[in-house]
């Protein structure tokens, strides 16, 4: 992948997981409130059908209290007591049923084969002796019982709440009972919306994400076209500065060179010239004019070291940088006229080659500058070494300079702008202070290994 797709999937993956998380945590939310609504409805439900089942009982012992009451036991006023509970009918699956201390079944009107069976021990697909519970729950006083039983409208299973009550006298339970399937029915309608909320929830969740990732992709993508043209633009300026540095190099030695080099190689021509003319006509100052001529062509020759010290010091590579910095101040001090001190404290003679020309340059172009513009009477230069690292100090007592409007702007030669950039290429920190009377430059390079 390139760099560009590694931002963008940066990007991306961590969004995608955060959408996936929020996903995770609404569905999870959205189904335990789903859960939680089923509960309440079917708890609102079965309220609401033990107070109607507490209202029908109340209402068929109402019913047969006269004949309860009368203390009469024999069979004819039980007979009666049956009749009326029989006739207590509301719907098609409203009805009252009436069953012995021994779980015989005295009264149904739904199903009358069961009259006079012992159900006592009767189960259910699902193990349950609802007959027994429900005389247990009778005699606990709680009254209300589930189960399931055949509801006469469809002839299938169905869940049951049933409230029963003893008739202690004669040991008779008689309740009634509602069938739960609307129960289930509002359950499952409510677990339905659920789950359509919830569905809907993810479709939106994921029209997010999607929306998302196209602006983040787009955002990156137009971030990249912008770096790139920035970068390009970037590489255009320093190959310009790349060209304009070596352009300014060579013009300045070959300034040197005509100005330098070459007027004294023509005085050294036109001595020696003279000195031939001289010798031909037999004059006796012909010696003085070759020992003139030698002078000079020695001057070209130092002239000549000059500049090859300048694009490479020799005792750079003899004898390290420390020895490099000194030659150096030492021809500065006799070139301008001013004062130099230079101390140095390194523990190692030699660095490594890159820091050690980045180091030389900064100096050589510290001093050209003080030289052109600074118009000091001292110059300061420290070499130390401060545990890993190794630092350049260069100060004089010159005039000062705005800092800002120099670096914003175009400076001859390596300028400060390439100082700080050699600096920072070799991971060093690069700082310069001025004010009239005191300019320091400091440079802190650490020492590989």
């Amino acid at each position: 992948m390139q760099l560009k797709q590694k931002i963008v999937a940066l990007a991306i993956l961590p969004l995608l997981l955060a959408i996936a998380v929020i996903g995770a945590l609404v569905l999870t939310h959205a189904q335990r409130l789903g859960e939680q609504q089923e509960l309440l409805i079917e708890t609102s439900i079965i309220a609401s059908k033990k107070a109607e089942l507490k209202n029908y009982v109340e209402l068929g012992l109402s019913a047969v209290a006269p004949l309860y009451a009368s203390g009469r036991d024999d069979a004819v006023t039980q007979q009666q007591v049956l009749s009326i509970l029989l006739g207590l009918d509301y719907g098609s699956d409203g009805y009252f049923f009436v069953y012995d201390g021994k779980g015989r079944n005295l009264m149904h009107p739904r199903q009358p084969e069961l009259i006079g069976r012992d159900l006592v021990n009767m189960t259910n697909p699902h193990w349950v002796q609802a007959i027994q519970a429900l005389l247990l729950s009778a005699r606990s006083g709680d009254g209300f019982q589930r189960y399931q039983w055949e509801k006469p409208s469809s002839g299938q299973l169905t869940e049951k709440l049933a409230y029963v009550v003893m008739l202690e006298r004669w040991d008779w339970m008689i309740g009634t009972g509602l069938y739960l399937d609307d129960v289930e029915l509002a359950t499952q309608q409510a677990r339905a919306k659920v789950t359509e909320n919830i569905r809907s929830t993810m479709w939106a969740l994921a029209g997010v994400a999607l929306v998302a990732v196209l602006l983040v992709s787009a955002a990156g993508l137009t971030l990249n076209v912008s770096e790139q043209r920035l970068a390009d633009r970037k590489l255009q300026l320093l190959a310009q500065r790349i060209v304009s540095s070596q352009e300014e190099e060579r013009s300045r030695v070959s300034r040197e060179l005509h100005d330098g080099i070459s007027q004294l190689l023509v005085s050294v021509k036109y001595r020696l010239e003279l000195a031939c003319h001289e010798l031909e006509s037999g004059r006796s100052q012909a010696l003085e004019t070759l020992r003139g001529g030698l002078a000079r062509l020695g001057g070209a020759i130092a002239e000549v070291r000059r500049i090859s010290h300048d694009l490479r010091p020799s005792l750079l590579d003899s004898f390290g940088l420390p020895a490099a910095i000194g030659q150096l101040a030492v021809e500065f001090e006799q070139r301008s006229g001013l004062l130099v001190e230079y101390r140095q404290s390194l523990d190692m003679p030699r660095l490594p080659d890159g820091e050690s020309v980045a180091l030389f340059r900064i100096v050589q172009e510290a001093l050209a500058n003080i030289a052109r513009h600074s118009r000091a009477h001292r110059v300061s230069i420290a070499l130390e070494q401060e545990g890993s690292t190794v630092q350049l100090r260069v100060r004089d007592d010159g005039v000062g300079f705005d800092i800002a409007r120099i670096e914003q702007g175009r400076s001859s030669g390596i300028g400060l702008r390439n100082m700080r950039e050699r600096v920072e290429h070799l991971g060093g920190r690069f700082t310069l202070s001025s004010t009239p009377g005191r300019t320091e430059l400091m440079v802190s390079l650490p020492l590989p290994g």
